[in-house]
């Protein structure tokens, strides 16, 4: 029997990139087991140095000035004129990739791997036999949405929200070949969900927090980006009414500053972690998320029911732009620029409830259900129509093995 096989084309500039690549690998295996075979590329960092530059110098972007990512983004939209036709930067690897897997979908998770990277698949594999898909993270459009997401010769074009969907539609993708499809997370995500009394007892006895007090959740991605040092001491005035969970990401000097400010102030009740794989967890039980702008940890938040405060202390990358843009407008979640609006905000929450309630519900109208395995089995279809397989997905939950 053919195996379907899938190429999907991701890069480290942050982290939502590969959490999504990821979620759609394991989604693939949940579903159709060894009939689906998914294979992961860096394809920017793997393919050119000068990319791979590229990818190290938009991180240490993200870390220490977001405000010089505007001027990089500028730069990276040009890719949009120098990959319009083809794959100048990287061809050799991209081309030795598609000869040797010889893909039925090549899926893009990345806005810098669509334009170009779609016409030479068809061009070297034939364009009747393999397929071509987006998946585009942004929630709204405007500046900081990359024209390089678009790629109007897609056959399937995905994005996260109706508003970042006709944009695209604008920049000249056929609104006919594009879908609407939100999450896109692991499948654990949509098994791992806790009940009041689950709630309850993971605050108490895995994070060994209270369960009665207000948790306030000071999250960062990947890389390690955060002003937790900051932030926590607005918390302090609140102590007998607030707790925090507290992640560092990969960034052991701050962890290593946290667990020390936790010892001296042994009067606030504080979990402190470093890169944690239990995100969606950890939403679950917190009553508000400071974070930045990063997509995937906001499309986290909607769908767990975390209002969020928006982090964008040192400036807001283009990209993050267009989250809050979405979530300010949208649902008035409130923007932080230094220390000083956070401990403004915490202490008119804790002041007058309803403020919090009222925010609570202007968020909760930006949410909706959706079933996960609608974009999956969108695209394996699409995989399909040259593959000559006519795979069924499993149930979803599984049914529990004997």
């Amino acid at each position: 029997m053919v195996r379907v096989r899938i190429l999907v084309l991701t890069s480290s500039t942050g982290a939502g990139h590969n959490a999504r690549a990821q979620a759609f690998a394991e989604w693939c295996f949940e579903l159709y087991r060894h009939d689906v075979d998914v294979r992961i590329e860096q394809m920017l960092e793997k393919s050119s140095g000068f990319y791979r530059t590229g990818v190290d110098f938009y991180n240490w972007i993200q870390k220490k000035s977001p405000w010089l990512h505007k001027a990089f983004f500028l730069f990276v939209e040009l890719l949009s004129l120098l990959n319009r036709r083809s794959v100048s930067f990287g061809r050799h690897y991209y081309t030795a990739v598609l000869r040797e897997y010889q893909p039925h979908l090549v899926f893009s998770v990345h806005d810098c791997l669509n334009r170009g990277y779609f016409q030479l698949a068809r061009q070297l594999l034939g364009a009747n036999r393999v397929r071509c898909a987006t998946y585009c993270g942004e929630f709204s459009g405007g500046f900081g949405y990359s024209a390089n997401w678009v790629e109007p010769t897609a056959d399937l074009y995905i994005s996260r929200t109706p508003t970042a969907r006709d944009y695209a539609v604008k920049l000249g993708m056929p609104a006919a070949r594009t879908r609407v499809r939100g999450y896109l997370m692991a499948p654990r995500a949509h098994l791992e969900v806790f009940d009041a009394a689950a709630r309850a007892a993971y605050l108490e006895h895995t994070l060994e927090l209270r369960p009665d007090l207000f948790t306030v959740f000071l999250a960062t991605g990947g890389n390690g980006a955060n002003n937790h040092r900051e932030l926590l001491p607005k918390l302090l005035p609140h102590a007998a009414e607030i707790q925090a969970v507290v992640i560092c990401g990969r960034n052991r000097e701050t962890y290593n500053e946290l667990v020390h400010w936790r010892t001296e102030h042994p009067e606030f009740n504080c979990h402190v972690d470093g890169f944690s794989e239990e995100v969606h967890l950890l939403m679950q039980v917190s009553d508000a998320i400071v974070t930045r702008g990063g997509t995937t940890t906001c499309a986290k938040a909607l769908h767990f029911r975390c209002p969020i405060i928006i982090n964008v202390i040192g400036g807001v990358m283009p990209q993050e732009e267009l989250t809050v843009k979405f979530f300010h407008r949208g649902a008035g979640v409130e923007l932080i620029t230094n220390a000083a609006d956070f401990g403004r905000i915490i202490d008119g929450w804790m002041a007058d409830r309803q403020r919090y309630a009222q925010l609570c519900d202007n968020f909760l109208n930006l949410r909706y259900e959706e079933d996960p395995i609608l974009v999956v089995r969108e695209l394996v279809d699409l995989a399909q129509e040259v593959s000559g397989t006519s795979l069924q997905p499993g149930p979803f939950p599984p049914k529990p093995r004997k």
